[in-house]
């Protein structure tokens, strides 16, 4: 078995990287913007070079700048625990209900790393840059943090981290607003922006997240119910043939104990023949099921004889037609078409008053045909409507083939299956 194949290697950065790189690179930014560079001519704003004062920071701008850093530093840790948090508690539907012992953490993680990122923007926008509004690039990380909270947690939580971040960016402008400070409006309005795109994106990944984990839960479910009809159908297949025999076998004993003893003791010899084999043939399933070693190969019509010879033994004579050139099949149509000769043949000994059945398989070079025909009178239901019947149509429906059962106008019961076949198999 191949390796899985490792992720792409921008894919290996964790959201906290990426968002530790964003604010390196938004900071080094507006360090720049403030450097008067050699040669400078005009400012966009009209200002000469030589009207502008080099850049310089005080100790307390440094202290700041610290404190900005270990706060983003404090947001980047925080955001890490998010995406370490159970996925019970990050993708979980905002309509699901998140256990009480692991939500705390996942929320609590979301909303500090915000609202820690939050506060390093501003804490550098009033530290060392001194601009009158909020810059974009300092709510780079911000945005960043946001659409990875936003894929990571249930709706209302990253709803919440954007009502922390925008209750960060109000309050700072209220309080310059009272402090007779200057305020931009359309600086802010860019960051409202960025914040609401990236919240954006970021549910859109939840919900392109969920759909892929519901997609993948359906599959396997259909995957498990899929097996259990398989097993189903085996368990049906070898029981109800098993125990057809066994009834049969156990009358006739029963009825000829006393005058014809030798034909008594060969029918409890069948009894019993049959029952170790359905036995041995239930252990096999079993173990198949419960072990990790490959199950045994599957019957097929190679084992037609035994089937004939065991009917045979409960009273009805089957007779086996072949037609075409015999060659070997694909396990799923061998296994198909010899469930199908054994479900019809157990049902004329259980069902039917018929002591002879024809079976006729007939290979093609684009397909199987088996066909069971019994001239009996049935008993009960002659509707083909029990599990039996809806057994084999679901086998052969699996397999794209045609199938049709049902009384026959001059009496009797017509079983007709059409397997398809690859060209060459």
């Amino acid at each position: 078995m191949s390796a899985t194949p490792s992720p792409a290697p921008l894919r290996r950065v964790p959201p906290a990287g990426w968002t530790a790189l964003a604010w390196c690179l938004s900071t080094l930014y507006s360090f720049l913007v403030q450097i008067r560079w050699p040669g400078e001519g005009l400012r966009p704003w009209g200002q000469k070079s030589d009207q502008i004062a080099p850049f310089s920071m005080m100790p307390r701008e440094w202290a700041m700048l610290l404190f900005a850093m270990a706060l983003a530093a404090a947001g980047c840790v925080l955001l890490a625990l998010v995406k370490a948090a159970p996925a019970t508690v990050r993708a979980a539907p905002a309509a699901e209900a998140v256990p009480a012992a692991e939500a705390p953490p996942a929320k609590g993680a979301a909303l500090g790393s915000v609202a820690a990122l939050t506060a390093s923007a501003l804490v550098l926008t009033n530290g060392p840059f001194h601009t009158t509004s909020v810059a974009p690039e300092q709510y780079l990380p911000v945005c960043v943090a946001l659409g990875t909270v936003a894929a990571a947690v249930p709706r209302r939580v990253s709803l919440g981290a954007v009502g922390v971040s925008l209750l960060g960016l109000f309050g700072y402008l209220g309080v310059r607003v009272a402090l007779g400070l200057r305020v931009g409006t359309s600086v802010e309005a860019v960051v409202l922006m960025m914040v609401a795109v990236a919240w954006v994106l970021g549910d859109a990944r939840r919900q392109e997240h969920r759909h892929a984990r519901e997609l993948r839960d359906r599959a396997a479910e259909q995957a498990v119910t899929a097996e259990r009809l398989r097993i189903a159908r085996e368990l049906h297949d070898m029981v109800a043939h098993s125990i057809g025999v066994v009834a049969f076998q156990s009358g006739a004993a029963k009825r000829v104990i006393e005058t014809q003893p030798e034909a008594a003791r060969r029918a409890l010899g069948a009894i019993e023949s049959t029952s170790r084999e359905t036995l041995a043939g239930l252990r096999r399933m079993l173990g198949a099921l419960h072990a990790a070693e490959p199950a045994a190969p599957p019957a097929g019509l190679a084992e037609l004889a035994g089937l004939v010879a065991n009917v045979g033994e409960a009273g009805v004579r089957v007779d086996v037609q072949w037609h075409g050139e015999r060659r070997p099949l694909p396990p799923e149509v061998d296994l198909a078409a010899f469930r199908l000769i054994q479900e019809s043949v157990t049902n004329v000994v259980k069902h039917s008053a018929a002591r002879q059945c024809r079976v006729t398989v007939e290979y093609a070079a684009d397909g199987l045909s088996v066909v069971i025909v019994n001239s009996g009178a049935g008993h009960g239901k002659g509707s083909g409507t029990g599990y039996g019947v809806a057994g084999m149509r679901d086998r052969v429906e699996l397999l794209h083939g045609e199938f049709a059962a049902g009384p026959r106008p001059e009496g009797g019961y017509r079983v007709a299956a059409r397997l398809p076949l690859p060209t060459e198999v």
